[in-house]
């Protein structure tokens, strides 16, 4: 036996990679421009946030992170911008459980940095100040939703 049927045989383990990250929709609405510039800043930030995955193949997957974010100021809405981040991965070897947990806790996890830089990019070329979104805990999120699901199941049976 070669030292390459040795290899071949062992089983495979968990195996995760990136194989592109995206813009896959962007938009800035700035409804109360000019007259929100001549009112002092006290922004209040809305951010409203949402997953899809979406299988491509039995081990590639596109997960999209949708970021909201409405800030008003003095009641007026400022601006709106919204962005779907984008990923395409590869996940295989792992149990539905690990893959479920990947792709709604660990990719959004990967995509939030870039969805957050896009968003402070617009907000910043549309004359506002830098927004800096608070990172997010998405394990938390996950095992929230999670919990939400098993409560919901139990309630049905």
């Amino acid at each position: 036996m070669s030292e390459n049927d040795q290899v071949a045989e062992q089983p495979k383990g968990p195996q995760f990679s990136i194989q592109r990250v995206y813009v896959k929709d962007a938009s800035l609405e700035t409804p109360n421009s000019p007259q929100i510039f001549t009112k002092k800043w006290q922004p209040e930030i809305n951010l409203e946030m949402n997953t899809k995955t979406t299988p491509l193949s039995e081990e590639h997957f596109e997960v999209v992170l949708t970021l909201t974010v409405t800030v008003k100021n003095e009641e007026d809405t400022a601006f709106l911008v919204e962005v779907q981040q984008g990923g395409i991965f590869q996940v295989s070897g792992m149990n539905e459980q690990e893959v479920s947990h990947t792709l709604g806790a660990f990719c959004p996890n990967l995509l939030f940095p870039y969805a957050r830089e896009t968003i402070d990019t617009l907000v910043t070329k549309a004359s506002f100040p830098p927004l800096m979104l608070a990172p997010v805990n998405f394990d938390a999120l996950y095992a929230q939703q999670m919990q939400q699901k098993a409560a919901a199941t139990a309630e049905q049976h």
